[in-house]
């Protein structure tokens, strides 16, 4: 029998209240308005996590749901893979942190992924690998973030994109195609437009530890190595962009949502947007978005979603599933 990979639950979790664009003006005295910010980002709120509040918390509720809707118990779980760019500690990593807890005490690897904003469609590609070796037969994979920490709450122009969350699914060995086709890629020489150029020396943060972006070059780079990645995977797929029920991207920027859309042919009524209510979440961005739409009704089984992702790095990929 050929082993396939199904994702069998999704669940997502944002911490505390939502923050307006204008509260979030006043507290930092930025040179910005609502009406500036939801014309040139589509963002009109975000969740930020309260001080003590890691990427493995924020995890450890996503994948409860996650794996609530599969109808899994943790310690069925022999895969742990947490996509994350803002980890609790430099060591361990946060998935084994979330791993112990959740309780799970089966020696079960668990390793984080570190991708940026591609992170989740990264490590999703890495869980379908073991399972169709059939190494493994039940995966947690998880994006999740707490982005306000590494902000410059005086750059307008970065701190009003990034929010805090999380959002997980659990992937399964199944008899059935769900995953069809996946494409990472990563271009380094692109680092200088996105990063945080920053580490740690001798207990001191050198460099500069804050989130740097030039969106103009992100927004080229992004719409056009997007467009391409889903190109590939659906001709891997043997399938056309018209038989997509629905297009989740990162959740950036509307504007290169609705770019990536056009230049795909893909409806705007066919694209899952979320970017409104919680901001760039980086790794946590796809899999909330997807979580919502499964749990509004949108998403339905036996459809094909195609999700995509481009972070810092440059990284990027795309993977093409039935749901």
């Amino acid at each position: 029998m050929t082993l396939h990979s199904r994702i069998s639950g999704t669940g997502s979790y944002l911490p505390g209240e939502p923050v307006d664009n204008s509260s979030l003006i006043a507290a930092h005295g930025l040179d910005s308005s609502d009406e500036w910010i939801v014309e040139r980002t589509g963002i009109r709120y975000r969740h930020l996590a309260a001080a003590g509040v890691s990427s493995s918390d924020l995890a450890l509720e996503a994948s409860r749901r996650a794996l609530q809707a599969a109808g899994r118990k943790p310690e069925e779980v022999d895969l742990i893979i947490v996509a994350t760019s803002t980890p609790d500690y430099v060591f361990p990593s946060s998935a084994a942190l979330l791993q112990h807890k959740l309780g799970i005490t089966n020696g079960a690897p668990a390793f984080d992924v570190q991708a940026v904003c591609s992170g989740f469609i990264y490590a999703l590609t890495i869980a379908e690998k073991f399972i169709r070796s059939g190494s493994h037969k039940c995966a947690l994979v998880v994006g999740a973030e707490v982005f306000s920490r590494i902000l410059d709450w005086t750059d307008r122009g970065t701190c009003v994109l990034f929010g805090d969350g999380a959002g997980a699914v659990v992937l399964e060995a199944s008899d059935q195609p769900g995953l069809l086709a996946s494409a990472l890629h990563a271009d380094g020489s692109h680092h200088g437009i996105l990063s945080v150029p920053g580490q740690l020396c001798g207990g001191v943060a050198t460099g500069d530890p804050l989130l740097r972006m030039d969106g103009q070059a992100v927004f080229k780079f992004a719409v056009k190595v997007l467009a391409d990645v889903a190109n590939e995977v659906l001709a891997a797929a043997d399938m056309t962009a018209a038989q997509v029920d629905w297009l989740i991207p990162h959740q950036a920027n509307v504007r290169i949502l609705q770019a990536t859309a056009k230049k795909l042919h893909i409806p705007p009524e066919k694209c899952i947007v979320t970017v409104a209510g919680h901001g760039n979440t980086s790794s946590a961005s796809i899999p909330l978005a997807l979580d919502e739409a499964v749990r509004d009704g949108r998403v339905q089984r036996g459809q094909h979603l195609l999700l995509e992702g481009v972070g810092g790095g440059f990284t990027w990929g795309a993977t093409l599933l039935r749901f």
